[in-house]
Order: structure tokens, then C-alpha cells, then sequence
């Protein structure tokens, strides 16, 4: 899935994205860990990995997206 970054703190590495619904959706910093970035930028479109559903909805990977 791909989102837009939309907040980021790198001080305990969680943000969140915007959803192209306009949605935005939390990460924690494993989520950000588990992409192997080093920093996030608000406004890069990112590759996100999801688990569960509407309010139980959680990102476990946020990585750059790329072509």
C-alpha cells in the first residue's frame, strides 16, 4: 500500500502517514525500524505494510517507495 508521509519524530522514530483517502494512520518506531530508514521527510511517498482492520488497523513497515 502507499501513503504520504505526513508527521515524523525522530527522536522516538513514530509519525504518521496520510492514506490516499485522506486517512491518516499512526507507525510506531518499529514499524519505521523494520524499513531500515534513517529519516523521514514529510511529503515522500513511502510504502506502508498494514495488519488488522478499520480502527484495529496498524502499520508494521514503513519504507520509501520506489519504482
Amino acid at each position: 500500500m502507499q501513503a504520504t508521509a505526513y508527521t515524523y519524530d525522530p527522536d522516538s522514530r513514530s509519525g504518521s502517514v496520510l492514506l490516499d483517502d485522506g486517512t491518516p494512520l499512526p507507525f510506531d518506531g518499529p514499524a519505521f525500524d523494520a524499513g531500515g530508514l534513517r529519516l523521514l521527510r514529510p511529503g515522500q511517498r513511502v510504502r506502508i505494510e498494514v495488519e488488522g482492520e478499520r480502527e484495529a488497523r496498524r502499520i508494521t513497515l514503513v519504507t520509501l517507495q520506489t519504482l
